[in-house]
């Protein structure tokens, strides 16, 4: 029944019996992504130990949500989770590469580079400061996740605009980043 089944009811399923058996099949499908998430912060150790605490962190976290696409829902839980592990680290810092992806990397030196912290607190500051369009493009886009249809339905800009903003809101934001 379990292969067959679609993520809804396995969902419903989970909830309803709290069977893990439920969940360990609907996480199965997939581990690859979660592992594909991680690799993007850590190396292949930390990303195989960050799979398991994120399976654990489910075991609760599906019964509190409403998940309407569990795929979706699930990447995002991935990469908050490999942010927060990141966050909680000390000595590392964070910077925005020319794709606009995080980057860590050891800060041996404590005063030759921002720390985490402060590099969140100057991209939010710098986000702040994009005109208003901008602004809600890129939250929607990069931290929200949504695609450049639902940003556009989300506002209601057309959708040449939308990918506008975009790339202006990303281009100022990594100037604004530089200068701070």
């Amino acid at each position: 029944m379990m292969k067959e089944a679609d993520d809804a009811q396995l969902i419903r399923t989970y909830k309803e019996t709290g069977e893990l058996s439920y969940l360990a099949a609907l996480y199965e499908r997939y581990m690859n992504l979660v592992y594909g998430v991680c690799l993007k912060y850590f190396d292949e150790e930390a990303s195989k130990d960050a799979v398991m605490q994120i399976f654990e962190e489910l075991i609760d976290k599906v019964k509190q949500h409403e998940i309407q696409s569990f795929r979706g829902w699930l990447h995002v839980l991935a990469r908050n989770h490999c942010l927060m592990k990141i966050r909680a680290a000390k000595g590392r810092v964070v910077s925005i590469d020319e794709h606009g992806f995080m980057e860590t990397g050891e800060n041996n030196h404590p005063d030759n580079g921002f720390s985490l912290e402060n590099n969140l607190q100057a991209m939010e500051k710098c986000l702040e400061a994009l005109p208003e369009e901008q602004k809600r493009s890129v939250d929607l886009f990069y931290l929200k996740e949504k695609s450049y249809r639902e940003v556009a339905e989300m506002t209601g800009y057309e959708m040449n605009k939308v990918k506008s903003y975009i790339q202006n809101g990303k281009r100022n934001l990594k100037i604004c980043m530089e200068k701070n």
